[in-house]
């Protein structure tokens, strides 16, 4: 196996072990992260996903070049759910090499948490490619346009305190810290409304497309579905009660 998926409480860690090759992603890796992100987003007790590296030396190395190289033409892209359709959150600790394709699936994630020793970078250019996978697309909307040209001109590594400099990143802890304090982040984020935490990735995600109109509307869907939910009920009466709600997800 190359993805693990080992379920803590409602935390579920998805790990990349392909250490040997600073898990770097091939066929197999794609087809079996995508099963890991369908079986996270159909099981109603996972409530948080941490993707985290396998191994001290990368989060993701990018592509397998010796696959990818072997490749022609448009069929070089491999295809999967991608954590963005999916409205659980997640969160990406991040070490190490952080790469093309490895810094694209951290970019997919709601949160991204990086120890002090991580390295990010698209490399494409130097290989007589670019970062392709919707990352020209999607890193627009998270660092200022200067910062895009930057890592996708020059192709070069910037290190976590660079990246959070440029609010690639959310944060930037020692390494010994990373997972720790992922887990302390979905513990926190467990302990919020699940269909809250839901309904507000998907009010983000689905409305940065839309034009002012469209996003209102959709969020007030979002919300009247929300306040007519057990969970919300059960949040008023803790409040009430000034007790810890129990929340069900329902």
């Amino acid at each position: 196996m190359i993805i693990n998926y080992e379920k803590q409480n409602r935390v579920v860690l998805i790990t990349l072990n392909r250490p040997e090759a600073l898990n770097a992603q091939n066929r197999q890796f794609h087809q079996e992260l995508g099963e890991a992100f369908i079986k996270f987003r159909d099981d109603e007790d996972a409530w948080v996903a941490i993707v985290h590296g396998a191994g001290d030396k990368a989060f993701s190395a990018g592509a397998d070049i010796k696959e990818f190289g072997n490749r022609s033409g448009s069929g070089s892209v491999y295809t999967r759910v991608r954590a963005e359709q999916i409205w659980k959150p997640f969160i990406a600790a991040i070490h190490g090499y952080c790469l093309g394709g490895g810094l694209q699936l951290a970019m997919e994630c709601d949160l991204r948490l990086a120890a002090d020793n991580a390295r990010f970078g698209f490399p494409e250019v130097k290989r007589g490619l670019f970062a392709g996978s919707s990352c020209t697309t999607r890193l627009p909307r998270m660092v200022a346009r200067s910062h895009v040209m930057e890592l996708m001109l020059l192709g070069d590594q910037i290190d976590a305190a660079e990246a959070y400099r440029m609010a690639l990143v959310n944060r930037v802890v020692p390494l010994k810290d990373l997972m720790p304090t992922a887990l302390q982040w979905a513990d926190k984020i467990c302990q919020n409304g699940p269909l809250g935490v839901r309904a507000s990735k998907e009010a983000i995600a689905r409305g940065y497309g839309m034009n002012g109109e469209e996003a209102q509307k959709l969020e007030a869907e979002l919300f009247g579905r929300i306040w007519a939910s057990e969970d919300f009920k059960e949040g008023a009466r803790a409040f009430a009660e000034k007790r810890r709600p129990n929340f069900k997800g329902r």
